[in-house]
Order: structure tokens, then C-alpha cells, then sequence
């Protein structure tokens, strides 16, 4: 399939036409929010499948039926995907949990009305640069990255799904009525996972025992996490998603950057994201 056909352009963005029809934005455009609902907002690859294993245990009050009866697409749903509209998602009881990747700018009326909650995830971007040109490789429904050079400028350019990833994180880093939003970056969870996990349920308002706590971060390690089939998109069928090319969790960590750029890629990189960040305020773990 060409560009073209993989590709729909929605405010300004390419979003995946496949899983995002125009019946899911529109669903995702007049959705009604509620106070208590938890939103995980993510530029793709920043690690929105770790938080969906993570907010759905400290809800649960460290339940691990709670991240192995349902896959994550389901258990913490994209609300601009087309799923989303056969979940009945006005039926769940709260608290609600839900991902986006959209931008904050993007977020329908009633998000800006009813002020929910947000857990924004960041991460270096070469990470998620290098993270999302193998993700790429294994798809159906997105564009092949093609030669890597060529992918770079496609990333730095925001030429890519849900568009520039420092306009996503300008666009959420400046939202209004920044208390009811919480950042933590990827970098923070793999750091100190337990602290990440504390944080977290401190800010959902879940009281939760030490060995609570410590059962979670112990469940939410990468290699753990891993290995449930809930989580790891071991039941996308092949043709949508071939895990024999590159596993969906790849490998956790990061800096792999530094095995994917050239030295060359790396200093255009490093230029370009001076430009662009020359005046955001927000001290990154990465810089």
C-alpha cells in the first residue's frame, strides 16, 4: 500500500488509517470524560505499554488480575483507536482508564471541561527514534522506514504517526491547569522503578503498602512484563504485527541509541533538538 493509503492526516498529524477510521475520531471528538478517569498520554514508543501494566496494578491495589485477564488494548484503551467504539467504554465503572497519543491541543471538548487526570511519559527522543524505526520494520499498517537516514529526517520532521514528537511534548509540557497532570519520563522508571511506582500511586491518590508497592515495581520489571502474553502483543495475528523480525518489547532500556545512530545522525540529532527545545524550561533526565 502507498503512503497515501496507510496515512490519514487529522489537525495537522498522520495517524495509522487502519486503526484510526473516521468513525474512531469522531467517537474519540465527542467523548465524555469523567473527573476520576486516568489518562496515559504518550508519544508512541515512550512507554505507554509499561504505564498500562503499572496504573492498572496500582488501581487494582497491586491485583495481577488486573493486567493478565485482559490485553492492554483493551484494559487501558486508545481512545482515538477504532476498538475503542466497541468497548462501551460509558458502561465502565470508575475510575476509567484510558491512553492517548494525542496531542494536548488535539483533546476533545470535554477533556478541557472535566480536568481528568494525566500520567505524560517521556522519553529521549533518539530512543524513541530508534525504538519506532524497528517498530516500523515489523508492521503492516504503517509506513515501511526505509533507509534509516532517510527515516531520521522523516522523525525530525514530524513526517511520521501522531507528527513531531517536540510538538507533542511542547504541546503537553504547556498545558493549562498543569496539577491535575503528573510527568515522569521513561528514563525515571527504569532508574528507580519502586520511587516511579510510589510517585504514581501518590498522585492516583491510592494508598498502598510497602509490599504492595513492591510487588508491582517487581511486576513491572521490563523482563517480567515481558512475559505476559496480556502485554507483550503476542495475540496480534503475524500479519499485522511480525514479532519473528523484532519483538514489540524489544529490549527496556536506555541509550540504544548510541547502537543504532551514526555518529553523524547523532550530531544532526543533537542540532536539531537544540533548535527546537531552545525554550522549553522542563529539566530532562536525558540532557
Amino acid at each position: 500500500m502507498t503512503e497515501a493509503e496507510l496515512h490519514t492526516l487529522y489537525k495537522g498529524v498522520y495517524m495509522p488509517s487502519l486503526l484510526h477510521p473516521p468513525q474512531s475520531l469522531k467517537y474519540y471528538e465527542e467523548f465524555s470524560f469523567r473527573p476520576d478517569d486516568v489518562i496515559i498520554a504518550t508519544y508512541p514508543k515512550s512507554g505507554t505499554t509499561w504505564m498500562q501494566e503499572i496504573v492498572p496494578l496500582i488501581m487494582s491495589g497491586g491485583d495481577p488480575a488486573s493486567v493478565e485477564t485482559l490485553p492492554n488494548w483493551d484494559r487501558v484503551p486508545w481512545l482515538e483507536e477504532q476498538q475503542a467504539c466497541v468497548l462501551n467504554l460509558d458502561q465502565r465503572p470508575s475510575p476509567r482508564m484510558f491512553s492517548t497519543h494525542y496531542q494536548y491541543n488535539m483533546m476533545p471538548p470535554s477533556f478541557f471541561e472535566v480536568k481528568p487526570k494525566v500520567i505524560y511519559i517521556m522519553r529521549n527522543p533518539k530512543d524513541v527514534f530508534t525504538s519506532s524505526f524497528h517498530y516500523h520494520g515489523i508492521t503492516n499498517f504503517l509506513v515501511k522506514p526505509g533507509p534509516q537516514s532517510e527515516f531520521l529526517h522523516k522523525f525530525l520532521d514530524g513526517k511520521v504517526m501522531f507528527g513531531s514528537w517536540f510538538d507533542h511534548v511542547k504541546s503537553w509540557l504547556n498545558a493549562e491547569d498543569k496539577e491535575h497532570i503528573m510527568y515522569i519520563s521513561y528514563e525515571e522508571l527504569i532508574m528507580d522503578l519502586k520511587d516511579s511506582v510510589v510517585r504514581i500511586s501518590q498522585f492516583l491518590e491510592k494508598s498502598l503498602d510497602a509490599e504492595v508497592i513492591e510487588k508491582i515495581a517487581d511486576r513491572c520489571l521490563f523482563k517480567n512484563m515481558k512475559q505476559n502474553k496480556m502485554s507483550n502483543y503476542s495475540l496480534v495475528p503475524r500479519e499485522f504485527m511480525d514479532q519473528t523480525k523484532s519483538e514489540f518489547l524489544r529490549k527496556g532500556i536506555a541509550g540504544d541509541w548510541k547502537n543504532q545512530l551514526t555518529g553523524t545522525e547523532a550530531e544532526y540529532f543533537d542540532a536539531v533538538y537544540k533548535d527546537k527545545m531552545k525554550d522549553v524550561k522542563y529539566k530532562f533526565v536525558w540532557d
